[in-house]
């Protein structure tokens, strides 16, 4: 193990003993949100510490097994087996310590909210964002999460202009981040009489749901909400109430529309937790990008302008632009089974972290 990583650790190691003899202060009951603070911190350093006072035992183990090595030849056998055990075990440790390092993005246990939009296409455009909610609605399904539509717009061949809806599960965002940008497919149109390919595209967003609005600060005199009656199917109740709810957020000029729910309570609820949402991811891109450090993870980069991904159906494949990635298994992806390519998209994102841990440590 490097000293720069082995000094870090034993940073760690002190700051824990700190906080533990901090958490144990009466005078600390006294003050929660001090409390809390410490208490949390105190809970991500433990697996580091932990393992790393796993790692230190291991140490000691081998220096004394290779003393009783050279010691006592009768025993040199078992103490050399014991050694290469030990060394192998080091390695694994390593590994894991790096891994417990690594930032972990405090998002990933959010919700989410998916917002696709139709792009350059027009009806072909509007369909495929249909085929893009179907697959992630079905992938969502597959992870046994919830999926509830907030608001769409219908495209006139079928499909969607827009549609916003919220995915339920631990883990949804750490799931769906490296969805975010622009998607392009190239296939023949039902409506193509000559069989030609024609190439369309759509926008992806995913932004973690904010927590109880409490990490967004909403003045009401900033808000204009609008009510009106909702479009669509949805029998009588549609056509005799104002439950459609509309927020106008007027420094950034967002705007967000719920219609789907069918009280104006509930629209009003679900389109004030979009529009946190869309503030928090707002404001946390500008700091990102005031933050932009030389090394850039194309994967973390997040640039919705960008085209992620192809799906060229006349082929049968799916490319991923980002990290090179071709998989010739459309019709499963475009029904839910999207485990190998976001499983992939992760992996290749903790191997750029991995790097940039490597680098901070030489």
């Amino acid at each position: 193990m490097k000293s720069s990583l082995h000094q870090r650790l034993e940073t760690l190691r002190q700051r824990q003993t700190e906080l533990d003899q901090l958490l144990v202060d009466p005078a600390l009951s006294q003050q929660l949100d001090q409390y809390r603070k410490l208490t949390k911190e105190r809970a991500e350093l433990a697996p580091v510490v932990m393992l790393y006072e796993e790692y230190r035992g291991i140490e000691n183990d081998i220096e004394a097994a290779q003393s009783l090595s050279q010691e006592n030849a009768e025993w040199r056998a078992f103490a050399e087996e014991e050694t290469r055990h030990g060394q192998q075990r080091l390695v694994q440790l390593e590994n894991d310590i790096q891994q417990a390092l690594l930032p972990r993005n405090p998002n990933d246990d959010r919700n989410i909210f998916l917002e696709i939009r139709a792009g350059t296409g027009g009806d072909e455009s509007a369909l495929f964002a249909g085929d893009l909610f179907r697959m992630y609605a079905r992938f969502a399904e597959r992870l046994g999460w919830h999926t509830e539509i907030l608001s769409h717009s219908d495209g006139e061949m079928g499909g969607f202009k827009e549609i916003i809806c919220k995915i339920e599960g631990t883990g949804a965002f750490a799931r769906f981040k490296f969805e975010s940008g622009g998607h392009r497919v190239q296939r023949v149109p039902s409506t193509e009489t000559q069989g030609r390919i024609h190439t369309s595209a759509c926008t992806v967003a995913i932004l973690p749901e904010a927590d109880e609005l409490s990490e967004v600060t909403l003045n009401p005199a900033d808000l204009r909400i609008d009510t009106f009656r909702a479009s669509g199917a949805g029998g009588q109740h549609i056509n005799k109430t104002d439950s459609a709810v509309r927020i106008t957020h007027l420094p950034s000029g967002l705007v967000v529309e719920c219609q789907d729910g069918r009280s104006q309570h509930k629209n009003k609820a679900q389109a004030m937790s979009v529009l946190a949402a869309r503030l928090r991811d707002k404001q946390e891109r500008e700091q990102h990008a005031k933050e932009a450090a030389t090394r850039r993870s194309l994967i973390g980069s997040g640039d919705r302008s960008e085209r992620i991904r192809t799906y060229n159906f006349p082929q049968g494949r799916i490319t991923d632009h980002r990290i090179n990635l071709t998989l010739y298994k459309i019709e499963a992806m475009m029904d839910g089974d999207l485990f190998e390519l976001t499983g992939t998209l992760m992996t290749e994102h903790q191997a750029d972290l991995l790097a940039g841990l490597a680098d901070s440590l030489d």
